[in-house]
């Protein structure tokens, strides 16, 4: 039994004449009235019941119809999905990215991701941990990476990697106390001039629940919620401040700036790729997974310093 040979005996029933149908097919009736009497052969049984007018479908061809016409739906609607996958992704993606992770991560996922889909605009969006966590659950953006997520019911949460916090200080030279330790633990923070974010950033409530957990007062001198800000003030002696690795290693390579681990215990952010739950479009998934394949790729190959993956 042929997709084929059900294709034509359904085009007879619904003609309800060999000869009818032979015409629409633009078969020979002979070859047509073949087929049908294959296909009876076949299932042992008459599909149709001869009469002066034409044919009626007997029970078992009733029932041939029924199945023949889910198989070509099926047959249909599996062509379709394969098309619809082989084709070029259209439409658009919304990205949301904190400052450091985004500067280090965004040059690989474009490139990857215009390869793989150049019909489709890719708008990036950057952010604290606060907006993009907003903007994902009123769908402003499709998917996101986040420092340290809140569990929201709202919000479809993938861990992927942990950083290390150092305390970022200035370079040696604009430093008042020359002997400055070479590592700090959570109970030296209290003694620091200290330039945080605000605190519904994700980092400081990182520091600010460390300090809590080891009875630490902190000294929060000038509150900047610019990465950027911070670096540039810690950078002219103006205080310290707490960040990742990968935040500074710029800056760090040029002498700009000091990273002092912090120790006895470590203190790291997590980092993961958030989308709101739920079924996502097809495009969303698979820029999902690429995105944690490039932030992967990266932590293998060393280039995001300070990270490993979880």
């Amino acid at each position: 039994m042929e997709l084929r040979e059900l294709r034509n005996f359904m085009r007879v029933a619904q003609a309800g004449s060999v000869s009818r149908a032979a015409q629409e097919l633009r078969l020979a009736q002979p070859a047509l009235s073949r087929q049908i009497k294959k296909l009876e052969h076949e299932l042992g049984t008459p599909l149709f019941s001869r009469h002066g007018r034409g044919m009626r479908l007997s029970a078992a061809g009733s029932r041939l119809l029924e199945r023949a016409e889910a198989i070509a739906q099926l047959v249909h609607q599996t062509r379709e999905e394969i098309r619809e996958d082989r084709a070029p992704a259209r439409g658009r993606l919304v990205l949301g990215v904190p400052p450091a992770a985004g500067r280090l991560l965004v040059p690989y996922f474009v490139e990857r991701f215009q390869a793989a889909w150049p019909e489709t605009a890719l708008h990036m969006r950057e952010g604290v941990a606060s907006s993009l966590q907003e903007w994902l659950v009123e769908k402003r953006i499709d998917l996101a990476l986040l420092h340290n997520p809140p569990h929201l019911e709202a919000l479809e949460i993938s861990p992927l990697l942990s950083e290390r916090m150092f305390v970022i200080g200035p370079p040696r030279h604009r430093l008042k106390d020359k002997a400055h330790p070479k590592t700090f633990r959570i109970r030296d923070f209290g003694a620091l001039p200290l330039i945080l974010p605000n605190g519904a950033h994700a980092n400081r409530r990182l520091v600010d629940n460390a300090a809590l957990e080891h009875g630490v007062r902190l000294r929060v001198q000038i509150e900047a919620d610019s990465v950027a800000f911070a670096k540039a003030m810690v950078e002219r002696g103006l205080g310290y401040t707490i960040l990742t690795y990968a935040a500074v290693q710029e800056e760090l390579a040029r002498g700009q700036l000091v990273a002092y681990p912090i120790v006895r215990p470590h203190l790291s952010t997590h980092v993961c790729i958030v989308t709101p739950r739920g079924q996502l479009p097809k495009l969303t998934q698979d820029a999902a997974e690429m995105l944690g394949d490039v932030c992967r790729t990266l932590v293998r190959s060393r280039r995001w310093a300070g990270a490993r993956l979880v």
